[in-house]
């Protein structure tokens, strides 16, 4: 029995053992074997798909791919499959002419984390609830009269922002100023004044806000493993 044992715990075996019992869970949770009419598609692998085929720059090998198997293609990333369109025609069909059909975006196991089981407006699937949230923003945020009742916000923001280029330029001795740095300063400060009725730059919060929203961002576009192979 002991013998056994130590033959069932030694490495080489139990990573065998371990091998077999992935592949009978892979055979027997497969899903059932429907044919679909698909696009075209590059040849892939079992696990991780098309992914060895996309390269650093990724809208030109998508460029590459669509020009030997067309402009509607399926990619697989993992098992997760992506319709990529590389064609201004097809692209308004999808957009405009079927857009109830392709308005939810991709599951992500980090967005329904940070945004509380989707409850948003950018990532929350097509369904009630993102219609009565997009009937609220758009008559208490984005109706022609809200825009125009802030118009004085945006006036404002951008003459400090004038102010701030102006007096960066002529302190310092470099010609060079961080623009991207002043324009995200300049749109949160539009957004929480309209949203929130305050500002957040020059308060003693106002660095931890951005921080705080930099790494929101960050988060939601890390990649995860679990979202392109589920099994």
């Amino acid at each position: 029995m002991s013998l056994m044992l130590e033959l069932l715990f030694h490495p080489s075996s139990f990573s065998l053992l371990l091998f077999f019992l992935i592949l009978l869970v892979f055979r027997y949770n497969r899903p059932p074997n429907i044919k679909y009419n698909l696009p075209p598609s590059p040849w892939k692998l079992k696990i991780i798909g098309n992914m060895h085929q996309l390269g650093p720059s990724l809208h030109h090998t998508l460029k590459s791919l669509a020009q030997r198997h067309g402009l509607l293609m399926l990619v697989y990333l993992g098992s997760s499959p992506s319709l990529v369109v590389s064609s201004a025609d097809v692209a308004r069909e999808v957009m405009k002419t079927h857009d109830l059909i392709f308005s939810s975006r991709p599951k992500s196991s980090i967005a329904k984390r940070l945004l509380y089981d989707y409850n948003d407006i950018a990532l929350v699937p097509y369904r009630e609830y993102w219609r009565q949230m997009r009937r609220i923003c758009i008559l208490q945020l984005l109706s022609a009269k809200q825009v125009q009742s802030f118009q004085s916000v945006r006036e404002e923001e951008t003459a400090l922002m004038i102010k701030k280029i102006e007096e960066q330029s002529g302190s310092s001795s470099s010609s060079s100023l961080n623009l991207c740095e002043i324009l995200v300063s300049l749109t949160n400060n539009i957004i929480c004044w309209v949203s929130f009725g305050r500002k957040y730059s020059g308060l003693e919060n106002g660095r931890n806000v951005k921080e705080m929203i930099g790494e929101f961002l960050s988060l939601l576009g890390v990649f995860d493993f679990g979202d392109i192979i589920p099994s």
